[in-house]
């Protein structure tokens, strides 16, 4: 299936690793130009020279997304190369603190980078869009802005938060060709992630083969209909279609990928 996102342009925010390299890498795959985006020119670089050796079209834009300097220089640095038709906000932050550790100022810097930063692209690239009556808008949430665990409160929160915003926009882009959707990604592993469970395997006797622990961690970690973890490609392959042409009809949409870790209907 075609796409359609020849001649587009892509920003995906946070993709030097997990699921932003992912998606930017697939996002080319299907022939849009992507803005690769990290933390530092090199780790942006990195992900950028994989896109052009598979044959891709790839550019980097590097900052902080945190604070109002560091956003428009990223902004500046995307828009460079020609208008930004899909915004991809999946730079962010997690852990997995309780409540007991979770104190007020990382609530708020938690949501400065998970929200703020966002919303801030949003400001700088979605003004574009509009005058030229095309674009995407995707956010990247999750299963726990709906239910969310004892946990890391501060965390689901601020993914609650990433799928308010897109409804709100959606609203606000009505009528002008432009949409705003969520990808909810459930248990995705990711390099971090599969780090975590084998340190975590022997304490919880999860076993000691990957197999084993993959099946045991899903049972009883992120138990889901399909027995497994996520991979990253399958996030992107939601992101990819949010953001072609064969979803124009879709906005103000949670498009869950989570092999039914989430059982309500929304």
């Amino acid at each position: 299936m075609d796409m359609g996102l020849s001649g587009r342009r892509a920003l995906v925010t946070g993709s030097s690793r997990g699921l932003g390299r992912a998606s930017a890498r697939m996002l080319a795959a299907e022939g849009a130009t992507v803005v690769v985006h990290g933390p530092a020119p090199s780790d942006a670089g990195a992900v950028a020279a994989e896109i052009r050796a598979a044959g891709g079209s790839a550019e980097t834009a590097a900052g902080d997304l945190t604070t109002e300097e560091g956003a428009a220089e990223v902004a500046h640095q995307a828009l460079a190369g020609g208008p930004v038709d899909i915004l991809v906000n999946n730079a962010g932050t997690y852990d997995t603190l309780p409540w007991s550790e979770a104190i007020p100022e990382l609530w708020a810097a938690t949501y400065e980078t998970n929200v703020v930063s966002g919303v801030r692209m949003i400001r700088h690239l979605v003004p574009g869009m509009r005058e030229r009556g095309w674009g995407r808008v995707i956010q990247l949430g999750g299963g726990l802005a709906v239910q969310p665990m004892a946990v890391q409160p501060h965390y689901s929160a601020t993914l609650a938060a990433r799928h308010n915003l897109a409804v709100s926009l959606a609203r606000e882009l009505r009528g002008t060709g432009v949409t705003s959707n969520t990808v909810a990604p459930g248990a995705i592993l990711t390099e971090a992630v599969r780090e975590l469970l084998v340190q975590e395997a022997p304490a919880r006797g999860w076993g000691d083969t990957w197999e084993e622990i993959e099946r045991h961690a899903t049972e009883t970690f992120v138990p889901n209909d399909t027995g497994r973890f996520g991979r990253p490609e399958e996030i992107a392959a939601a992101v990819v279609f949010l953001a072609g042409t064969h979803a124009g009809y879709i906005s103000g949409a949670t498009l869950r990928v989570d092999g039914g870790t989430v059982r309500c209907v929304q």
